[in-house]
């Protein structure tokens, strides 16, 4: 846990919630709460006979991809091949039984027709029936033993390829660079990491079973047509590019209007998830009529694509079922033909009247599949595109570890920029000594968490050095260096779990009672104890269960607790009330003695007491100081403080 905490205080957030709107970078596309929707119900339309109708999304490079999965699964070639020979084996066994039970068949047909016709001794015999019997019974068994091995054993190795195919997703993102994380929508990162590689291990557990044994089934089934007849089985495989030339049109006009149901669903989608998340924006400034009316718009283009994409694809079925059951009838009358003129026994016929109505499900099953599978595909492809991002700048071999760090901290020359194009920082130079306390002010935009990123190493810098006690950050661990950070931001993060657990986050194996002198410290102790269950409270997965000021207070806690030998505060009292400000401030000023404190404010008003501040704007330091010797200056620094004050003095002329 320690290696991805990153900074002891917000568990390495490294920056700002609204670091991703920086100049000159623009936000990819939002997309719904939790991501767009992936996995094997994305995009399905529920078809005639409650089949799935699933628009594929077609994958770049199909073949590249699909080599790619292969690896993973090259590890596990003696399990694929016990696969491929137990779906054989149960496949050929179920084919073999249409044609033994026709058998049957014909024996108690010539039994009975030697009976009518009065043959001496005629009937039926049921000891070779029973036989038949006892072995279609076996077969069946031996199927059934063969398809539970084989589904066993397929379900081990989809599982174990998704594992690594996880892990190693999980190592990536552990080794990306916080721009990676900036430039994307969480929705759409958990997206990638959760709903697509559950398509992959759906894909891998049941179609590629049924890929092979749908090719095994259709080549076995018509070998076996054709055992028993080949003019039958022309007839029946004639129904193949018939039923093709009738339902290419009809399927291509279909997809129109799925894809167009599909567009139109995404908008209705989020649209509602819009009005829904912002409903109490919408009732304020009376948008209801508006919501409602553009709801009805694109409710009712939905009603008309998607009517015609169901009723055009409703076509589809009693086609091919009247294609087929004409197949049957021919297969019927000649087959009965054939056995007046014993060309043929009763029971082939029956036995290719099964084999007939098998030949068509491999089809529709490798159709279905191929769908399946061009989603699948897409679905790798976006796994792949993460594990194949630029990583992190690797770290040295041999890197130096600070035993007791003192907290001196300088920077030489940095010049950094998100975009090549747009210059942020520019020739940057700063000296602090241990001890002491930097404010950092300008307005947004100004650079002023860019500073603090690129102390902590979540973005590297262009060019110059930055030292900690003369220690270059880049000869050093990232995970060693950012530990000797505590870092307390505007915007709180608290996990799901006890406000106990909240608190310790910084350090292993601490006490009860350290966790409380911590919380005691923030003036925290009082409201954890009036919790239902006090440090023993379950905070939810967005700790909406208690106010941001009491998020705040535990995340200050939390960086008590790491004690650290640099400090960074973001606005950490920004939201919190006056009056508990007042009491964070004196436990602040107890935790920032004897540390280096880089303090990065928007009221002024709070960093007049720092050793020095530094004024930002456009990337550039422009002046450096005291409170009161930028103020005597009557520069940059002085119409920031006194626009703020001014603004108040307004606001308490206009109350009286």
């Amino acid at each position: 846990m320690k290696d991805t905490r990153g900074a002891q205080g917000q568990g390495g957030a490294g920056g700002r919630g609204d670091q991703r709107n920086r100049p000159g970078e623009r936000q990819p596309a939002g997309v719904a709460f939790g991501g767009p929707m992936r996995g094997p119900m994305r995009g399905a339309i529920r078809g005639p006979g409650g089949h799935m109708m699933m628009p594929a999304e077609k994958p770049k490079d199909f073949k590249r991809t699909l080599r790619r999965l292969a690896a993973y699964l090259k590890p596990h070639r003696i399990a694929l091949i016990a696969v491929l020979v137990t779906s054989i084996l149960s496949t050929v066994f179920n084919i073999l039984s249409p044609k033994i039970l026709g058998k049957a068949t014909t024996e108690l047909f010539k039994g009975m027709m030697a009976r009518i016709m009065g043959m001496p001794g005629a009937g039926v015999n049921f000891d070779y029936i029973l036989q038949i019997i006892l072995v279609l019974a076996g077969l069946y068994v031996v199927s059934a033993a063969f398809l539970y091995i084989h589904q066993y054993i397929i379900a081990g190795v989809a599982q174990k390829t998704v594992y690594d195919l996880r892990e190693a997703v999980s190592a990536k993102l552990t080794r990306l660079p916080l721009k990676f994380f900036d430039s994307r929508t969480h929705g759409e990162i958990l997206s990638r990491v959760t709903n697509d590689i559950d398509l992959i291990s759906t894909t891998l557990q049941q179609s590629v079973s049924q890929i092979i044994s749908a090719a095994v089934m259709l080549i076995g089934v018509t070998v076996m047509m054709f055992t028993i007849n080949w003019l039958l089985a022309l007839i029946t495989m004639i129904a193949l590019p018939v039923s093709i030339f009738f339902l290419r049109p009809i399927i291509k006009r279909s997809q129109k209007y799925f894809a167009e149901q599909q567009k139109t669903l995404g908008q209705i989608n989020g649209h509602i998830e819009e009005m829904y998340s912002g409903h109490r924006i919408v009732k304020a400034y009376g948008g209801e009529s508006a919501s409602i009316a553009k709801f009805d718009d694109i409710n009712e283009n939905l009603y008309r694509a998607g009517w015609k994409a169901q009723f055009i694809s409703g076509i589809i079925m009693p086609m091919t079922m009247f294609v087929n059951n004409i197949v049957y009838v021919f297969v019927c009358v000649i087959g009965g033909i054939l056995v007046t003129r014993r060309a043929i026994q009763i029971g082939d016929v029956q036995a290719f009247i099964q084999y007939a109505r098998q030949f068509s499900q491999p089809i529709q099953q490798t159709a279905t599949i191929t769908n399946v599978l061009q989603s699948t595909i897409a679905a790798a492809e976006r796994v792949f595109e993460i594990l194949d991002e630029e990583e992190e700048i690797r770290e040295i071999d041999a890197p130096v570890k600070l035993k007791a760090p003192r907290g001196d901290v300088r920077f030489e020359g940095v010049d950094f920029c998100y975009d090549p194009a747009k210059p942020l920082i520019k020739n940057l130079n700063i000296d602090v000594r241990s001890g002491q306390t930097i404010a950092i002010v300008g307005p947004t935009g100004a650079g002023k968490t860019t500073l603090v990123n690129l102390l902590m190493r979540f973005y590297e810098i262009d060019s110059g050095r930055i030292t900690v006690d003369g220690v270059d950050i880049r000869d050093m661990k990232r995970g060693v260096l950012r530990n000797i950070f505590g870092m307390v931001l505007q915007d709180t993060w608290l996990f799901n779990g006890t406000v106990g657990e909240n608190i310790a986050y910084a350090k292993d194996n601490l006490s009860e009672a350290a966790v409380v002198r911590a919380a005691d410290a923030v003036h925290a102790d009082h409201f954890v104890r009036t919790l239902s269950d006090g440090y023993d409270t379950v905070l939810n997965e967005e700790a909406s269960n208690i106010s941001q000021g009491q998020k705040q207070l535990l995340t200050i806690a939390r960086a008590i607790l790491a004690d650290p030998a640099i400090l960074i505060l973001d606005e950490a009292t920004s939201s919190v009330d006056s009056r508990t400000e007042i009491l964070i401030r004196h436990a602040m000023r107890e935790l920032m003695k004897g540390r280096t404190n880089f303090v990065i404010a928007h009221r002024l008003s709070t960093i007049r007491d720092a050793d020095l501040i530094l004024v930002m704007n456009e990337g550039s330091i422009i002046e450096t100081g005291t409170h009161a010797g930028l103020l005597a200056q009557n520069g940059f620094y002085a119409d920031l403080y006194n626009s703020q004050f001014r603004g108040i003095n307004a606001r308490k002329a206009a109350g009286a």
